[in-house]
């Protein structure tokens, strides 16, 4: 179990939102903080809060005694990659920020989110093994491999219970697609049930590793709750649930509207998809603190087409 209070920061995210929801109900909601640079009245506690604002957070983590804290604010692959300079000093310069101040503050334990965005050439691209060079081609995987490091480095030389995941591309009903190279896995859906076709810009063979939001979300508190002594990867825990391709994809969701159609106009975000795995090995966290992944392509997307038919009635 984790101490409470919980902190979340960037929780009005694609995984934000959905994670709060779980920690609330899990923990109760006057337990778990969220913040977001933006406002929001979806959080039962909230506090609207810029990262790269170091007063502001250690105010914060020090009123509220923070115990537990899930550091999700960041900016994504494909908008990093329009605005890169702010991607870092969001990506790395707020991260640190945030690590330091909650190492000042005793906080017991620390999650970090990575991505696969940190691999890039000369790796297996089928079941990417845990351990391997990393030279991502993005500022997004760039600042994600710096972050591990510094996982590792605070957790090597303080002690602190810092713990991350490698994210795949998070595929969820609950939100929109928030800027990532992945995000055409969630838009494809809502374009196939609005407009009955949908244009992709990467190839139709391009098979990249996926997970469902329930899984990612199932993930991050399993491993946030493990006890240190099964926490054997102290830069970041590979993540896998699922691979395929778009032209998969289209052809899992004809089966729940026939008259799909999908076209490809592959763009830069394909050059992005194409240093990144075709599959993941996440054998380290099964080994270690248990981890199975629950949803495949057809259990995704039919429990896709379930929850968005009933957003829209």
């Amino acid at each position: 179990m984790l101490e409470l209070p919980i902190l979340l920061t960037g929780a009005g995210g694609q995984l934000g939102r959905v994670l709060y929801k779980a920690l609330a109900e899990k923990y109760g909601q006057e337990h778990v903080i969220a913040t977001d640079i933006k406002p929001s009245t979806f959080f039962h506690r909230f506090q609207q809060l810029d990262i790269l604002d170091k007063d502001s957070l250690e105010d914060l983590i020090e009123r509220e005694n923070v115990k537990s804290l899930f550091h999700l604010a960041a900016i994504l692959s494909a908008t990093g990659e329009s605005f890169p300079e702010k991607a870092w000093k969001i990506n790395m310069t707020g991260f640190l920020s945030v690590l330091q101040v909650a190492f000042e503050h005793n906080v017991d334990r620390f999650f970090f989110p990575s991505s696969i965005a940190v691999f890039g050439e000369n790796i297996p691209l089928d079941m990417t093994p845990q351990h391997v060079p990393l030279y991502p081609s993005t500022v997004y995987g760039i600042s994600k491999a710096a972050g591990e490091n510094w996982c590792n480095y605070y957790f090597t030389k303080y002690g602190m219970d810092v713990r991350s995941l490698r994210y795949p591309g998070i595929i969820g009903h609950q939100t929109m697609p928030g800027g990532g190279t992945t995000d055409y896995a969630v838009d494809i859906f809502h374009r196939a049930l609005d407009e009955g076709k949908y244009q992709c810009f990467l190839r139709p063979d391009e098979a990249l590793p996926m997970i469902y939001m329930d899984d990612a979300v199932r993930a991050t508190i399993e491993l946030m709750e493990a006890p240190p002594e099964v926490i054997n990867v102290r830069i970041s825990y590979n993540l896998g649930g699922m691979s395929f391709s778009p032209e998969q994809l289209a052809a899992a969701i004809k089966r729940h509207i026939p008259e799909f159609e999908i076209t490809y106009e592959p763009d830069f975000r394909q050059e992005i998809a194409e240093s990144w795995p075709n599959s993941i090995d996440d054998s380290h966290a099964r080994e270690d603190w248990g981890w199975n992944c629950e949803f495949d392509l057809n259990a995704m997307t039919k429990d896709m087409m379930i929850n968005l038919r009933a957003s829209q009635q």
